[in-house]
């Protein structure tokens, strides 16, 4: 074989790999499914009232590029619910959302905001919710539209850890970490 033929072969098994990873062992990866079993996570019951937000957001390299505190109010009529958040970052800059989530009967939920591009889907099941959409930033944030996947997991005494990634043509630009919780629940170290 000559030089060539080794080195398309060898470019063939790295894409085979990159694609493997990303579909069997990465972020992506996760399914509905695999968290079916644990507490019933019901975005009805568990966003609802007052809740409290904080997380930090990764940039490119790894690093924290930005911290924030958020206040959602969350309420239902039916299947159909309103989140109105508001997010206070570190940087001083103060953004609001407001969501309109509808849940149908199989779980799965369209999610609607201002600054989503389109609707966004999702599911629920077992103790996980998973959304996927595309967002638009603000003009100061550069106005660049990411697809962005929200994977959320309820943990064992009610709080909420949230874990999206935000990518650009395929590439991870952003990582953003959060715990959600309500308003009235006590940091556990009171």
């Amino acid at each position: 074989m000559s030089f060539i033929t080794y080195i398309l072969i060898g470019a063939a098994l790295t894409a085979a790999a990159v694609i493997a990873k990303s579909r069997f062992a990465s972020f992506t990866a996760q399914k509905p499914e695999d968290y079916a079993d644990g507490p019933m996570f019901d975005i009805r019951e568990r966003f609802n009232g007052p809740i409290v937000c904080e997380g930090v957001i990764f940039g490119p390299t790894g690093k924290v590029t930005s911290r924030f505190v958020a206040d959602f109010e969350a309420s239902w009529n039916g299947n159909v619910g309103t989140m109105v958040e508001r997010f206070r970052y570190d940087s001083g800059l103060q953004q609001d959302r407001c969501w309109t989530l509808t849940l149908s009967n199989d779980g799965s939920i369209k999610a609607e905001a201002p600054d989503v591009v389109g609707a966004g889907r999702g599911k629920q099941q077992g103790s996980a919710v998973v959304l996927n959409y595309r967002i638009k930033l603000a003009d100061e944030a550069g106005g660049h539209a990411l697809d962005v996947t929200d994977w959320m997991y309820l943990t064992s005494n009610g709080s909420i850890m949230n874990r999206s990634q935000f990518r650009k043509f395929g590439i991870k630009v952003a990582e953003l970490v959060a715990t959600m919780r309500p308003r009235d629940q006590a940091y556990a170290g009171e």
